[in-house]
C-alpha cells in the first residue's frame, strides 16, 4: 500500500498550502454604454483552438510550461494537481482526468500510448474556482447587493439560493401605479362554424369550428409596470468552436439584452464548455446590476469541448432553487456544436421523446421543467420552464436543440448567419418582456343536445376531451401582449327534427367557448365569456348558406401543410429524399386549389413560400444535414406553438403571422442600432 501512495506522490505536484488562495478574477474596467460605444470584447482569436494549441506548444522551453488540454499554466503553488506522464508531458489533471474518462489514452502531445492513466489513481477534489475552460467567476456577496466592489472570485455555493430580492411593485398609491397595476380583461375570443347552416334533416359527423384567441395588449410599452417582469437564464455556450466573430457577436447579443431589461427584471449567466459555471446569479438589471453582467460578458473566452447537459442543468437549478420568483421565468440556451460529453443525441422531438431511444439530453435533464406525457404539470409541485433554444451554424445539433425545446414548451430557432444572433435573441425577449396572461386555458362546452366534441387540433398545446364529448380543455399557458392562438374543434351535429305541431326552431347552437388567465401585473384571475357558435337548420340549404368560411378553410390549410413537412423530414431523415419531395409537392397542390388560396389569402401565400423554401433545402442529403434539418425543424416549432422563431436567413419566413408588436419593436431596434452602428 504504502508504495502506491509514494508512487502517487511522485505523479502527482500538490501544493496544499496554496490551494486555499485562489487568484483573483480580474476583469475589465466597465462596459460604456452602447448608445455611445461597442461593448468591448475579449481578445480571442478567430483561428481555429488546433491552432491555438499549436502556437502555445511552440513556446520555449524557458517559458512556462502550458496545460495543452486548456491552455492554462502548469505550475505548482496555484492549488491545482498536476500529472506528468511518463512521456515527461505534465497536464491540470482534472483536466487530463476527463480527457482520459472519455477514452483518450494517449497524450495529446506526443501521441505516444501511457501505461499508467489518471483515472486509474484515487479522484481528487478540485477548487471550483480553477481549470474552468472559457469561463468566468463572478459571484458577488449575497448581501448587500448595493455593494460595489464586486464582481470578485468567489466558489459557487453548493445552492443557488443568492438571487438578488426582488423589488416593492404596487405599493405607491399614484394614480400611475394604480393603473398599472388595474387588472386587465379584455382577451378577445372569435369562433367561425365551417358553414354558416346545416340542413335540419341532415347528420354531420365532422364538422369544423374555429376559435381564435387574442390575448390582452399592453398599456403602455413604455412603462415596466406594465408587463410582468422576468427571471431569465442564459446558458451559453463558450467552446472552443466559439471563438473569433461568433463570439464577439454573441456578446453583442447578450449586451443587447442586458439593455433592453428594466430594474424589475432579474438576470443569471451560465456559460459551459467542457465544464459548466455559473457566471453570476439572479441580479437585478439596475445600472449597477447591468454594469456587472457586462463586465462578466466581456471577459468570456472560448475554449475546451461541448457540455450542454452540464450547462443546461446549472441554469435549471438557478431557477429551481432561488429563493424569490418573478411572474415569467424562462432560460435561453445557445450552443453551435454537439454535445461531447453525454453520448450520441437520438432526440427527434415530441413523438420519440419518451421512447426507449431518446437516453440523452431528456433523461439527464431535471424532469421538473418538463410536462409529462404531454399533459401540463399543474399540481404546484415543480413549475415548468420553457427553454427557448438557438442552433447556431452548419455544426449544432438541431435535433437535440429542438427536442429540449419541445419538451419544455419552449421555441428553437435557427441562426444560420453569424451577423443575425442579435436580432434573434431580440426576436425571443421581446415576446418574454410582453407576457399579459398566464395560466390561460380555453374551455368548450357543447351548447346543445346530441353535439359531441371529437377533437380539438391545438398542436403543441395539451389538450383533453371529457364527458363523453361535452366538454374540451386547452391548456395554452403563457400568452405574450397582442399574440393570437387559433385552433379547429371538429364536432359532430345531429339531425334537428321538426315534430308536428311543434313551432321550428331555425337556429341552433353548437359550442361555447370561455377562458381563464391570471393577470401577470395584479396577479387577479380573470374570467372571459366568449361567444356562442350558432348555425341555421333551414329545411333545405340556399346557395348563400352552403359557403365555406374562410377563416376554417385557411386553418386547415395551414395543418394540412405542416403535417405534410413533418411527414417529409421523417422521409428526409431515413434518406427518403424522393418521398419527401412527392409529399411536399402533393401539399402545395392541395394548398393552391383550396379556397382561401383562391381568394388570394395572404397566410396561404406565406405557406406556398414555405413550400418552396423547405423543398430547397431538401434537394440532396448535403444540403439537408447543413441547414435542412435545422430549418424545417424550427419551422415545425414555430407552427406547434404558433409563435415566432428565427429561421435561416431567408428574411425569416417563420415568424410570418405569428410575431406580435412587442417583437416587431424589439428587432426594429435591433436593427436600427446595427445600422448606426454595425457590430
Amino acid at each position: 500500500m504504502s508504495g502506491k501512495w509514494s508512487k502517487l506522490k511522485k505523479m502527482l505536484s500538490v501544493n496544499a498550502t496554496s490551494a486555499a488562495a485562489p487568484p483573483s478574477c480580474n476583469l475589465p474596467p466597465p462596459v460604456p454604454d452602447q448608445s455611445k460605444s461597442r461593448p468591448p470584447t475579449s481578445s480571442t482569436s478567430s483561428s481555429s483552438f488546433s491552432s491555438r494549441l499549436s502556437r502555445s506548444l511552440s513556446i520555449s522551453s524557458s517559458s512556462k510550461k502550458i496545460c495543452a488540454i486548456c491552455l492554462g499554466i502548469v505550475k505548482m503553488g496555484r492549488g491545482q494537481a498536476i500529472f506528468t506522464a511518463e512521456c515527461s508531458h505534465s497536464f491540470h489533471f482534472s483536466c487530463i482526468s476527463s480527457s482520459v474518462k472519455h477514452g483518450n489514452h494517449l497524450c495529446p502531445i506526443c501521441r505516444s500510448k501511457w501505461k499508467e492513466i489518471p483515472s486509474q489513481l484515487p479522484a481528487i477534489n478540485t477548487n471550483a474556482n480553477h481549470n474552468t475552460h472559457g469561463q468566468v467567476q463572478v459571484s458577488p456577496p449575497q448581501a448587500p447587493f448595493e455593494n460595489h466592489n464586486y464582481p470578485r472570485a468567489q466558489p459557487e455555493p453548493s445552492r443557488y439560493s443568492d438571487d438578488e430580492p426582488l423589488p416593492v411593485i404596487c405599493t405607491d398609491s399614484t394614480p400611475a401605479v394604480e393603473h398599472a397595476c388595474a387588472p386587465s380583461s379584455n382577451l378577445v375570443i372569435k369562433a367561425f362554424p365551417e358553414y354558416p347552416a346545416v340542413a335540419a334533416a341532415e347528420s354531420v359527423s365532422d364538422f369544423a369550428v374555429l376559435v381564435s384567441v387574442r390575448a390582452p395588449p399592453r398599456l403602455d410599452a413604455t412603462h415596466q409596470l406594465d408587463r410582468a417582469s422576468i427571471d431569465l437564464v442564459m446558458v451559453l455556450d463558450v467552446s472552443g468552436s466559439m471563438g473569433g466573430a461568433k463570439l464577439v457577436l454573441m456578446k453583442d447579443a447578450v449586451y443587447f439584452i442586458i439593455e433592453n431589461l428594466g430594474p424589475g427584471d432579474r438576470l443569471s449567466l451560465v456559460s459551459f464548455s467542457s465544464s459548466a459555471n455559473r457566471i453570476f446569479p439572479l441580479l437585478r438589471m439596475t445600472d449597477t446590476g447591468r454594469e456587472v453582467a457586462k463586465q462578466a460578458v466581456s471577459s468570456l473566452d472560448a475554449l475546451g469541448g461541448t457540455n450542454i447537459v452540464e450547462g443546461l442543468k446549472k441554469g435549471i437549478r438557478v431557477l429551481n432553487e432561488r429563493r424569490m420568483r418573478n411572474s415569467v421565468s424562462s432560460i435561453i440556451l445557445l450552443s453551435d456544436g454537439k454535445d461531447t460529453y453525454n453520448g450520441e443525441t437520438i432526440i427527434r422531438g415530441r413523438k420519440n421523446h419518451n421512447s426507449s431511444t431518446a437516453t440523452s439530453f431528456l433523461n439527464m435533464l431535471s424532469a421538473s421543467i418538463f410536462s409529462q406525457n404531454g399533459e401540463p404539470v399543474n399540481d404546484g409541485s415543480q413549475p415548468i420552464f420553457p427553454i427557448h433554444t438557438f442552433g447556431f451554424g452548419a455544426d449544432h445539433d438541431s435535433s437535440a436543440m429542438n427536442g429540449i425545446s419541445d419538451a419544455s414548451g419552449g421555441t428553437f430557432s435557427f441562426i444560420e448567419t453569424v451577423d443575425t444572433m442579435r436580432e434573434a435573441f431580440a426576436r425571443c425577449i421581446g415576446g418574454l418582456l410582453s407576457v399579459s396572461a398566464q395560466e390561460l386555458q380555453l374551455t368548450v362546452s357543447s351548447a346543445s343536445s346530441g353535439v359531441r366534441i371529437k377533437s380539438i387540433s391545438s398542436g403543441r398545446y395539451a389538450r383533453e376531451i371529457s364527458e363523453g364529448g361535452l366538454t374540451g380543455l386547452v391548456h395554452i399557458g403563457d400568452m405574450y401582449a397582442d399574440e393570437e392562438k387559433e385552433f379547429l374543434v371538429n364536432l359532430s351535429i345531429p339531425p334537428w327534427p321538426v315534430l308536428e305541431g311543434e313551432e321550428w326552431v331555425k337556429r341552433m347552437s353548437l359550442l361555447k367557448f370561455t377562458c381563464s388567465f391570471k393577470d401577470t401585473v395584479s396577479k387577479v384571475m380573470m374570467q372571459v365569456e366568449g361567444v356562442m357558435v350558432e348555425v341555421s337548420r333551414p329545411k333545405a340549404l340556399s346557395l348563400a348558406e352552403n359557403i365555406l368560411s374562410l377563416e376554417v378553410d385557411r386553418q386547415r390549410s395551414r395543418l394540412w401543410v405542416a403535417d405534410g413537412i413533418s411527414e417529409a423530414r421523417e422521409m428526409a431523415d431515413t434518406g427518403n429524399f424522393s418521398g419527401a419531395q412527392a409529399v411536399l409537392s402533393n401539399r402545395m397542390s392541395a394548398l393552391l386549389s383550396s379556397a382561401s388560396a383562391q381568394a388570394g389569402d395572404s397566410l396561404c401565400s406565406w405557406l406556398q413560400c414555405e413550400l418552396t423554401e423547405i423543398r430547397e433545402r431538401m434537394a440532396n442529403v448535403e444540403i439537408y444535414k447543413r441547414t435542412g434539418r435545422s430549418y424545417v425543424l424550427s419551422g415545425i416549432s414555430s407552427q406547434s406553438l404558433q409563435r415566432a422563431t428565427t429561421r435561416g436567413d431567408s428574411g425569416n419566413l417563420g415568424s410570418v403571422g405569428y410575431e406580435t408588436p412587442s417583437m416587431v419593436g424589439m428587432v426594429s431596434k435591433s436593427q436600427n442600432l446595427s445600422s448606426q452602428n454595425p457590430p
